[in-house]
């Protein structure tokens, strides 16, 4: 009897555990009221007191600036921040906030490195974070983002290479990484990027030749930058024969050779090779 006893006890007890971890790891609304009130705290200036004055626990996360809600799940679907003079770094917090569709905090002064706890977000579509003081290297994590279709990393400080896992990104369709400080080659693993419209890595270090993977795999490819880097090389011949959908291409400030053949826009200045256009 005792013994049935104690095991009843010990039963009852682990169901509580049990119950109590799973409400821990619950994630609501309130949930996403602390991770942005956790972004808040890391803002060293608010000059127009956007937040300030707005993100308070008096009124619905839903009604913040820059904050829109999923009606459907309670949950937090957006945080548009653009334009804000905000300084600071980015709360790892944020990865909590696991029905984010859209983070977009371009234009502002966020520094340091970028969180690698937002690569948790598995809803994500568009990251925007161009315009800012972020420095480091790109997170291999954002590889994780299966869903990321936007990723606008350029003019911050990100230094080093792109990471090899963003050829995981299946589902993107725009990639720019200008005006930073990133270097090695071009990854071999954009190649499986086949939804790509529109990249922008101008404005580097990248070396090396321009590579040759990019004639048969990027098909839907409408734009591609590739100006004022340390590439060298001649122009993979065919480039735009193979690319039927481009109609913008940018190469200038390189070390390239070759001719290039009809196209809408063109820019190859100051690369120092010969060039044929017919329109």
């Amino acid at each position: 009897m005792v013994n049935l006893l104690s095991r009843l006890l010990l039963f009852l007890l682990s169901l509580h555990c049990f119950v109590a971890c799973l409400a821990a790891n619950t994630k609501n609304i309130t949930t996403d009221q602390s991770a942005l009130l956790a972004f808040k705290s890391l803002i060293t200036s608010d000059p127009y007191d956007m937040l300030a004055n707005n993100w308070s626990t008096s009124s619905s996360v839903c009604s913040w600036v820059g904050v829109t809600c999923d009606e459907r799940h309670e949950r937090v679907h957006s945080l548009i921040l653009q334009n804000m003079s905000l300084k600071g770094t980015v709360s790892p917090n944020l990865g909590n906030l696991s029905f984010l569709v859209i983070l977009d905090l371009k234009n502002n002064s966020f520094g340091g490195q970028f969180p690698t706890e937002v690569c948790l977000l598995r809803r994500l579509k568009v990251l925007h974070i161009n315009y800012n003081k972020f420095e480091g290297g790109i997170p291999a994590a954002l590889g994780d983002l299966s869903q990321l279709q936007y990723l606008y990393l350029g003019a911050n400080n990100f230094s080093g290479f792109i990471p090899q896992s963003i050829g995981n990104l299946y589902q993107l369709k725009k990639l720019d990484t200008a005006q930073n400080r990133l270097s090695g080659p071009i990854p071999q693993s954009i190649s499986n990027l086949s939804s790509l419209e529109y990249i922008d890595l101008s404005s580097n270090y990248f070396s090396g030749e321009i590579p040759k993977w990019i004639l048969g795999d990027l098909t839907q490819l409408i734009s591609l930058s590739l100006m004022d880097n340390q590439l060298s090389g001649e122009i993979p011949k065919g480039i735009l024969g193979h690319l039927t959908q481009l109609k913008t291409l940018y190469l200038g400030s390189n070390q390239l050779s070759g001719k290039i053949f009809s196209l809408t826009t063109l820019s190859v200045y100051y690369t120092g090779f010969s060039i044929v256009v017919y329109v």
